[in-house]
């Protein structure tokens, strides 16, 4: 039952998950820790409550999953940088990828200067488009609190990178 269950899980949110990780760790090279993001709901699946949404409870796991590897980088003072590029189209030019390319290389560098509650509040509402409810759940804050934090870190986030549109 509980192994069926978070099968079916993995199959819903794995990409979810994946993308949260590779903003808030900031490397694309995840894939552990979306493994440990799953084996950490097995071991952890009694203690799941059905109060909030199986995709709110996982992103919970990630996000301490993405603290615990904050905290080893820190202390073996591993910097990496992200290379993330969105799925072009065919239709794309040459200077037309590279503009995006640079673009979400300010929008990282950006997002990654924040605070820490910023930058989460950023990546769950923003990026991730999780609803507000959903995002308090994720980060054990009241709605409220995640509506003035996100309206907080998007006028700091618009301060940093100047002229690139949100």
């Amino acid at each position: 039952m509980i192994s069926s269950k978070i099968s079916e899980w993995f199959y819903l949110y794995n990409k979810d998950i994946y993308h949260y990780l590779v903003y808030y760790i900031g490397s694309s090279d995840v894939e552990d820790l979306v493994q440990e993001v799953f084996i950490r709901a097995i071991k952890g699946f009694d203690t799941y409550q059905a109060k909030s949404s199986p995709k709110t409870w996982l992103f919970s796991i990630a996000r301490h999953v993405g603290i615990d590897e904050m905290r080893k980088r820190k202390r073996l003072r591993v910097k990496q940088m992200i290379w993330f590029m969105e799925e072009q189209t065919d239709q794309d030019t040459p200077d037309e990828v590279i503009q995006q390319y640079e673009d979400n290389q300010v929008l990282y560098e950006a997002i990654q200067s924040l605070k820490a509650n910023y930058r989460d509040v950023v990546i769950l509402r923003g990026i991730k488009e999780l609803s507000v409810s959903e995002t308090a759940s994720v980060l054990n804050w009241n709605e409220n609190k995640v509506r003035i934090t996100y309206h907080r870190a998007l006028k700091a986030l618009q301060k940093r990178i100047g002229g690139l549109s949100l």
